[in-house]
């Protein structure tokens, strides 16, 4: 009893698994790391910043350098953010089998 594949159930499935393979791509791109990083740690920085002692921001020189900082840091994860929403990675394209190539020879 050998299982036996048909073209079109080979075909779905290379098409199942190119689907998986641009969803894993899409997932770890690196701007979304980045991106994300970028706002956990700009939250946290900007929490700081808010219960920031009049000691800490006189070692500052008066300047509230959590706050600012943090602030920054979630501007720039939310630009990485929006840069992988506006400009997703594109999948791969479909590898070019032997038979569908042109190699130029009339057949």
């Amino acid at each position: 009893m050998s299982e036996h594949y048909s073209e079109r159930d080979l075909q779905r499935e290379i098409t199942e698994l190119e689907t998986k393979s641009a969803t894993a791509a899409r997932l770890f791109d690196i701007r979304r790391i980045i991106g994300g990083l970028f706002v956990v740690y700009g939250v946290i920085v900007t929490i700081a910043g808010f219960t920031a002692s009049d000691a800490d921001i006189d070692k500052a020189a008066g300047v509230n350098i959590n706050l600012w900082t943090g602030l920054g840091m979630l501007v720039l994860g939310l630009l990485f953010l929006l840069w992988l929403k506006l400009r997703p990675t594109a999948p791969p394209p479909p590898p070019v089998l032997p038979d569908e190539r042109d190699d130029g020879r009339a057949g």
